[in-house]
């Protein structure tokens, strides 16, 4: 048989196990300087604009047979 498990404490040891993952993220994402911020953000905005920058248009992709 297995071992007896103190389903309280188990809870209790998930529960604390999940809180530190989610400190873990929040750590990640919001421990940054104003310099690391505003880096993330210029690189985000310049890699949208690359991406919008090679969008096809509806028009090119129809090819007008007229």
């Amino acid at each position: 048989m297995g071992d007896v498990v103190n389903l309280r404490a188990a809870r209790k040891a998930r529960m604390r196990t999940a809180a530190r993952t989610q400190a873990d993220a929040n750590r990640a994402l919001h421990g940054r300087t104003a310099a690391e911020r505003k880096r993330d953000r210029d690189d985000a905005t310049r890699l949208a604009r690359i991406v919008d920058g090679a969008k096809l248009d509806e028009d090119e992709n129809r090819g007008e047979s007229d």
